[in-house]
């Protein structure tokens, strides 16, 4: 692992970070942060099972491909676009930032100094006055493909057409342009509208040799470097022999699932959002996957419908939400009883959590490990093997 925390440790402090508070370890070097975060997954693993070497990130800046930056006005009606100040609703200017894509937020700048020229006035929601409420950029790391999202209080732009070639002319790289319309009073960044006004209306990626379609929408990790080691410790842990019944719990748009297809016989993924099922439907068409069936439901009920019609499950892929699993999930996992359990996690608190009622029903914990997903914040994501 070729980590350079010097050269980190010798870029400015962010002049924004007290306000902005995304990077919580802002002023550590990328050392630091590492041993911190492994001394803390440890001691919360131990009484399960030794944790592997927690696997850093190479270059640990600007990483996120999802970039998102809210639009308002200063005192003097100038236009201003950054981030949401800690737990208010004032934005703090930001140009450049250590941990998004260098690429976005140029874009972002650009849209800022266009607007004038154009008479588009950034959204007051004290007010409920003006046009342009947020830019979303999205950017596929493998592809180069962007997608810029121009939130909007109202389906009217004017002078659209002239807008879009001037943006395109700054950047001619973007290859999709939509406008998401949120006429709501809400902290809801898009609203459910959706134009597109140049390009496909999407943008495509590949991730551990899968083509993946990616909408305003969709959920797709933010830090795909990092994801593919995720996912591959995941199914170096699932140890999958192509003979297996595998079900992907909480599956979104079916990306475990379909990394997984190429080792297993029969792939299941079972998901409550319906958008994101209709994403990994078409994901898993795209990618010529066969043996991968998907279902809109709550992934708990559908374990215990399988289990009461007595079939079987060899390895569950579960990838829950930070709260972790429900009791009622958990009560059907162990209702199935699979022989092997995959447990990848974004809150190491929950999953222990969830570890100390498996590890009560039979299960125990063989290996896990951390995986650094986001450098410079105290976020840990981790993943887990269970045997019974």
């Amino acid at each position: 692992m070729n980590i350079q925390p010097k050269e980190v440790k010798k870029k400015k402090v962010c002049p924004v970070s007290s306000k902005c508070g995304g990077c919580q370890w802002i002023n550590r070097s990328y050392d630091e942060q590492l041993q911190a975060k492994s001394t803390i997954f440890r001691k919360l693993m131990e009484p399960y099972c030794r944790p592997e070497h927690m696997i850093g990130m190479d270059t640990p800046t600007h990483y996120r491909n999802k970039v998102h930056a809210a639009f308002g006005e200063d005192r003097r009606h100038n236009a201003i676009s950054g981030i949401y100040e800690q737990k208010s609703h004032r934005i703090v200017p930001v140009d450049s930032c250590l941990i998004e894509n260098q690429k976005a937020d140029e874009i972002i700048v650009s849209i800022r100094g266009l607007l004038k020229s154009f008479k588009i006035r950034p959204y007051d929601e004290d007010r409920g006055y003006g046009l342009l409420r947020h830019v979303l950029i999205r950017i596929g790391h493998v592809t180069g493909q962007i997608m810029v999202v121009l939130v909007l209080s109202s389906p009217i732009m004017p002078s659209k057409n002239n807008f879009i070639k001037a943006l395109r002319k700054l950047h001619p790289e973007i290859t999709t342009i939509v406008v998401n319309v949120n006429e709501r009073d809400t902290s809801m960044i898009l609203g459910e509208k959706e134009q597109v006004i140049y390009g496909k209306g999407y943008i495509e990626d590949e991730l551990c040799g899968k083509t993946f379609r990616i909408s305003p929408k969709s959920f797709y990790q933010v830090n795909p470097v990092q994801t593919e080691k995720l996912y591959a410790k995941a199914m170096e842990y699932a140890a999958l022999t192509g003979q297996e019944t595998v079900l992907d719990a909480y599956c979104g748009t079916g990306t475990i699932g379909m990394i997984a297809s190429d080792h297993a016989a029969q792939v299941i993924g079972v998901e409550l959002n319906r958008d994101a099922v209709r994403d990994a439907v078409n994901n898993a068409k795209r990618n010529q996957i066969t043996n991968i069936q998907f279902y809109q439901n709550d992934a708990g009920k559908f374990l215990l419908e399988m289990a009461e019609q007595g079939k079987k499950l060899d390895v569950l892929f579960m990838d829950p939400p930070r709260s972790g699993s429900s009791e009622e999930f958990l009560n059907a996992v162990t209702r199935i009883k699979p022989k092997r359990i995959v447990y990848i996690s974004c809150n190491p608190e929950t999953l222990v959590r969830d570890l100390k009622y498996l590890v009560k029903k039979g299960y125990r914990a063989e290996k896990c490990v951390a995986v650094d997903m986001f450098p410079f914040t105290d976020s840990i994501e981790a993943v887990c093997l269970l045997g019974n």
